[in-house]
């Protein structure tokens, strides 16, 4: 009876220390990002049981075909709305930060709309939120060369690998990266881990023989 008693109370007192650390996240002030606190959500976009029961709920309105092409919003002709809308409620949705990132690097006109906070503000809110999600990672760092900072894009890169060495999609995307600002001893490193694993699309190979290629025509 008494070691039930202390099982149930231990479990009870794990429970409390879960939802006080949820509920401290969510609370979470992202320096002049605002707080992660939101009316529905924060979720985490890698649970499957709320991607079960929360994301379609989501991307039903908000996360559309449509609206991740930029062609569009559900509330508006222009899609940040919907596309911030979508990263309050699931600040490390992969693919919304990805669009997000897009409508920036692309020359998309900015929008006024005092709801909508810059790609980096919503990057900045992801990895607050998900500070071991790769997968943000790897679409800031993607982010971060196209805005013409290879350095930080580096940095967010090589995060990437720590926290998912053994991940063929992340060290596929770094070594894509690395050959294209001319690192190739890394960028075949890179890929003999990730084409050793399965890894099906021939993009980082033929980088690397084209790069190879020029090489061997500039030494003679």
């Amino acid at each position: 009876m008494r070691r039930d008693l202390v099982k149930r109370t231990a479990q009870f007192l794990l429970l409390c220390t879960l939802v006080a650390f949820s509920v401290s996240l969510r609370a979470q002030q992202v320096p002049g990002c605002g707080t992660l606190q939101n009316a529905f959500g924060p979720f985490d976009y890698r649970d499957p049981v709320v991607k079960r029961e929360r994301l379609e709920m989501v991307e039903t309105y908000h996360f559309t075909p449509e609206i991740e092409s930029l062609r569009g919003g559900y509330t508006g002709r222009n899609p940040l709305r919907d596309l911030a809308y979508t990263l309050r409620v699931f600040p490390n949705h992969p693919r919304a930060l990805a669009a997000m990132a897009r409508y920036v690097y692309t020359g998309r006109p900015p929008t006024d709309d005092p709801t909508v906070l810059s790609a980096d503000c919503y990057f900045a809110r992801g990895i607050a939120y998900a500070p071991d999600d790769e997968a943000v990672r790897v679409v800031y760092a993607d982010y971060l060369y196209r805005m013409k900072q290879p350095e930080q894009a580096r940095e967010q890169y090589e995060k990437a690998l720590e926290l998912a060495p053994e991940s063929v999609d992340v060290n596929y995307a770094a070594g894509l990266f690395f050959v294209t600002i001319g690192e190739l001893e890394r960028a075949k490193q890179l890929a003999e881990f990730a084409y050793g694993r399965g890894y099906p699309l021939p993009g980082l190979k033929n980088k690397i023989a084209a790069a190879e290629t020029a090489g061997a025509t500039q030494k003679k």
